[in-house]
């Protein structure tokens, strides 16, 4: 492989995979890891939770980019993707899967056993994702619950024990994610509509799309109160939550049925600030 080449294709791959898009799932992780025990966890666990994650979502974005190339290829949106403008091909894309599925196993092993039993539950659901399109307008919904894992996880994980908390906090990710990809699927709502796919935009319209984003993210607050409440937390926890809520409204009030204008900000921006934010107070309360 030439010099320009080693720098060439990892760019190529951290784009294939969106690799800046991790800070919308990673630290809620984090959050899972800091919440079970209501303490910062050891560095062990810490790395191996991360190498976990950066493999998890590192295969499930290479499939999806697999599964999804002939469609993205008819999108104009898409098709200077990697797969359709032939900046990588699906044998290496193929095996970059296979090396990010080995990172992931390696992982899982360095955790709790438990983990050990449970890693098929994300992998097949990573699988089955990107089919959803072709089939129903609740793929939303799925990807939300796909990420809602990484809270859970880390949580079982750590522990080898999941209480209801657990589920309450990957609840309340898995909402924040649906509703913030109700927002997304309005990038590609004609297309969607064009092609038959389906989408909770090109079946219901795109006011209704709003609403549901609405009761969506007013869920995400509601079962991160629940997770509070339930485990007692302390005042650095429910700024954390209070500053969730008032972003989460910020981000409805950049955009509104027929002005889109600002949806990149209100999708990117506003939901990494959520995620790095929550999880700034959620690291503070469990150092205190």
């Amino acid at each position: 492989m030439t010099a320009t080449a080693a720098v060439t294709y990892p760019r190529r791959f951290a784009s294939l995979v969106k690799i800046e898009h991790t800070v919308f799932a990673l630290p809620f992780a984090y959050v899972g890891a800091l919440l079970c025990i209501n303490a910062i966890p050891s560095a062990h666990d810490l790395v191996w939770i991360t190498v976990a994650m950066f493999g998890a979502r590192s295969l499930a974005m290479g499939m999806n980019r697999l599964i999804d190339a002939a469609i993205d290829a008819r999108n104009p949106r898409t098709a200077t993707r990697e797969l359709p403008s032939g900046l990588l091909t699906h044998k290496q894309v193929a095996v970059f899967c296979a090396a990010s599925f080995g990172l992931f196993l390696i992982a899982v092993f360095q955790l709790d056993p438990i983990v050990r039993w449970l890693w098929p539950i994300p992998v097949a659901a990573f699988v089955i994702y990107p089919y959803l399109k072709r089939w129903t307008w609740l793929s939303h919904a799925w990807l939300g619950a796909v990420d809602g894992l990484a809270p859970v996880g880390a949580w079982v994980a750590i522990t080898g024990r999941l209480p209801w908390p657990a589920w309450a906090l990957g609840g309340a990710v898995a909402l924040w994610v649906a509703g913030f990809d109700l927002f997304y699927s309005l990038f590609d709502l004609e297309v969607d509509r064009e092609q038959g796919l389906h989408s909770f935009a090109a079946r219901f319209g795109e006011r209704k799309l709003f609403w549901g984003a609405r009761l969506a993210h007013a869920g995400t607050v509601a079962l991160l109160v629940a997770v509070g409440l339930g485990l007692n937390l302390g005042f650095l926890y429910w700024l954390g939550v209070a500053a969730v809520a008032a972003l989460l409204a910020y981000e409805h009030a950049l955009v509104r049925p027929g002005d889109l204008r600002r949806l990149d900000a209100a999708f990117f921006t506003m939901n990494g600030i959520i995620s790095v934010v929550f999880f700034g107070f959620v690291l503070a309360e469990a150092a205190l």
